[in-house]
């Protein structure tokens, strides 16, 4: 399911728009803010980024929502963009695009609203995509425990890997808003039962890529991509420790960038 095969951005992009779509705000909002040497960059921050105390004085619930798509610098905003096209894809297909747009931004908006009732009064701005991304890990869990007809036995032990090591890491690293990550999770596992309502595993939707015959008609091909190149043994048997390595590396330039 976090095996990425497709041969080309564009490949990418067709499959998952609304992964990508979430991508391209990301870097363009941190692009506005952080590179353009005019005042409208800050604006943006100052006007979108959590601030619990404006909500709680000035109602301005927008911040609610807004804050999913600023990051502080270009390391948080390729780490959560990495997150998101690694564990997304699977499940914008499996969910469809409305289903999982909605279920992405319900959890965001879980995760700033469970930091803005915990400290309403906080003055401490937040901002990131690190709660709508643990909401997509609240979903693989649901489906770990609840759903396992939906999910392979090497996605699940990823999956569950992954996600100790960002808990573990949630509590431990500076900076964190440790509230996002939680209530963005909680939100993910409670929309579950209704965005997996009728979903049926990655691996259907996977083997029905379709592709041009012969005499110019569309058909599927169920062999499409087992006909791709073979991946090397040594990427097959330590994907798992591959995908944690480079997790972990983003997190560590984190601390320095």
């Amino acid at each position: 399911m976090f095996i990425r095969t497709e041969k080309s951005i564009k490949e990418f992009f067709e499959y998952y728009p609304i992964v990508s779509i979430f991508v391209i705000i990301n870097f363009a909002l941190w692009a506005i803010v952080h590179l353009l040497p005019f005042e409208f960059g800050p604006q943006i921050y100052q006007w979108g980024a959590g601030h619990n105390l404006s909500i709680y004085q000035n109602g301005e619930y927008w911040r609610l929502f807004t804050p999913i798509f600023l990051h502080a610098d270009f390391t948080h905003a390729l780490f959560n963009s990495f997150s998101l096209v690694l564990f997304g894809p699977a499940l914008e297909q499996m969910l469809g695009r409305y289903k999982f747009l909605i279920a992405y931004l319900v959890a965001g908006i879980i995760g700033n609203l469970g930091t803005y009732l915990v400290d309403p009064l906080s003055y401490i701005p937040h901002i990131g995509a690190s709660g709508a991304v643990y909401g997509l890990f609240g979903i693989y869990i649901f489906m770990v425990l609840f759903r396992k007809h939906l999910i392979d036995s090497g996605s699940t032990q990823i999956i569950l890997t992954i996600f100790f090591i960002g808990l573990v890491m949630t509590f431990i690293r500076p900076g964190i808003n440790i509230y996002a990550h939680i209530f963005g999770f909680i939100g993910g596992f409670a929309v579950s039962p209704i965005v997996l309502a009728h979903a049926v595993p990655f691996s259907i939707y996977r083997n029905q890529r379709r592709r041009p015959a012969k005499d110019g008609t569309v058909q599927f091909d169920p062999n499409r991509w087992t006909k791709k190149k073979r991946i090397p043994s040594f990427l097959k048997k330590n994907i798992l420790w591959i995908v944690i390595g480079v997790l972990v590396l983003f997190g560590l330039l984190g601390r320095f960038f």
